[in-house]
């Protein structure tokens, strides 16, 4: 224990005492807004083709989404969402360091081809339809532009590979 007297930590613990207070008076309000945009997203992204949510679509946190968009690689998605101003992650918070897919999707009965073309968005009250839309627009298009360039998915739309989704 350090029992030497740093100014201005009475302040520090006061600020972060009321930060708190504050974050679990609005916790269910909060809550309740960020389900919101991650059922619009969720709901934005549902209609491209080949593509699954993973997870259960009620039962999951409020800022939590996590789909796999089979023909397309999560990590080149993952750059050209970057670049556009979006940040998310490739796979699961447990394969956040590792090119592999994330053996929680694959516990899901996710198929490796769709592990390998997931995301992850997380949410919260700070976030705006706006921005949940521009989200779901530029997924769109950069799938589809990436789909189009993939002999990969050239394969799957000619029946030569089977779709897993």
């Amino acid at each position: 224990i350090n029992d030497t007297y740093e100014p201005g930590s009475t302040f520090k613990i006061i600020t972060a005492s009321a930060a708190l207070e504050e974050g679990v008076a609005n916790m269910e309000a909060n809550a309740k807004k960020t389900a919101a945009l991650r059922d619009r997203l969720i709901q934005g992204l549902s209609d491209i083709p080949h593509s699954k949510l993973n997870g259960d679509p009620v039962k999951r946190l409020p800022g939590n989404v996590n789909y796999s968009f089979e023909g397309v690689e999560g990590e080149s998605l993952l750059l050209a969402l970057d670049e556009e101003g979006i940040r998310c992650s490739s796979g699961s918070a447990c394969t956040s360091e590792s090119l592999d897919p994330s053996h929680v999707l694959m516990g899901m009965g996710v198929p490796v081809e769709a592990a390998h073309g997931s995301l992850r968005f997380s949410l919260n009250e700070e976030n705006t339809e706006e921005e949940v839309d521009y989200i779901i627009e530029k997924v769109h298009e950069i799938v589809a532009l990436y789909r189009k360039m993939s002999p990969f998915w050239e394969e799957l739309e000619k029946g030569e590979r089977e779709h897993v989704i």
